[in-house]
């Protein structure tokens, strides 16, 4: 894909943004409106930047949330054409949430700055949303050889399994890698700044009747040193954070707003790839 010759920092605060470069053009013309904005947190992730940022699809933006690298990953992101937020508080959540006030673009995506994710596996997602097929598109996580710790798989299938009890979607991973629409996604109201905040969203619309799909995604092996799922003190944190969302879960009766029922895509959008 073509890249821009630069991009930018833009500083955030508790506002949220409204400035982003190569946003939607406004009335007196400019930049062309992107079709997703991609969320990228992003912490010391410098060695895989290169990579991740030429993987997105023709018409995908970076939004690199720099959550206080220490390597020069905001200014390495900067030149290579994506836009970038500072995110100085600490978390995943704090830094999703971030890149989620700062797009513009109808649909937003979230992924992995650590190259075990591939950007261009958005587009079947976007294709089911776009549809009308689905609210929100999680990637199932398909892993080579070395690319997922052992305590970290079982925590995630101890985890889907029990989402599984608790919503009744057939869900088999929560991972990363996943699309909704903007507006959607902050109509949702999501309060977790560390690592609650995927599975506060899957929870949240599962209660607001969102049809939720799943499609498997490869995963490889990430670049440079894992801070949470890598280490076991970083997988108990998360299992922890996600243990209050679970928590606030139970006691509320799942919602059916609009009264839609909750699936998974139909079998041929199951393993399908750009």
């Amino acid at each position: 894909m073509e890249k821009e010759q630069s991009g930018s920092r833009v500083p955030h605060d508790d506002v949220g943004m409204i400035s982003i470069p190569n946003g939607p053009a406004d009335d007196a013309g400019g930049q062309p409106a992107a079709l997703v904005d991609v969320v990228l947190p992003c912490l010391n992730e410098r060695s895989a930047l290169p990579k991740v940022l030429e993987a997105l699809p023709t018409g995908y933006r970076a939004i690199v949330v720099d959550n206080g690298s220490t390597d020069g990953s905001g200014a390495l992101a900067a030149s290579l054409g994506a836009a970038v937020v500072d995110e100085p508080r600490r978390g995943f959540g704090a830094a999703a949430h971030a890149g989620l006030l700062a797009a513009t673009a109808e649909f937003v995506a979230f992924c992995d700055c650590d190259g075990s994710l591939d950007p261009a596996q958005l587009a079947p997602m976007l294709d089911l949303v776009r549809a009308g097929r689905a609210d929100l598109v999680l990637g199932a996580r398909r892993p080579s050889r070395g690319a997922w710790p052992i305590h970290a798989r079982l925590a995630n299938m101890a985890l889907s399994r029990r989402l599984r009890r608790l919503t009744g979607i057939p869900v088999t991973d929560l991972g990363p890698l996943r699309l909704a629409r903007r507006s959607a996604l902050l109509g949702l109201d999501l309060k977790d700044r560390r690592s609650g905040y995927p599975l506060e969203m899957f929870l949240k619309a599962h209660s607001d009747g969102w049809r939720v799909a799943e499609i498997p995604v490869d995963y490889a092996p990430r670049l440079g040193k894992s801070k949470v799922t890598g280490t076991l003190r970083g997988t108990v944190t998360a299992l922890k954070d996600m243990a209050t969302q679970l928590a606030a879960a139970s006691l509320q009766t799942p919602g059916t707003k609009s009264g839609r029922q909750v699936d998974k895509p139909p079998a041929d959008t199951q393993g399908a790839t750009p």
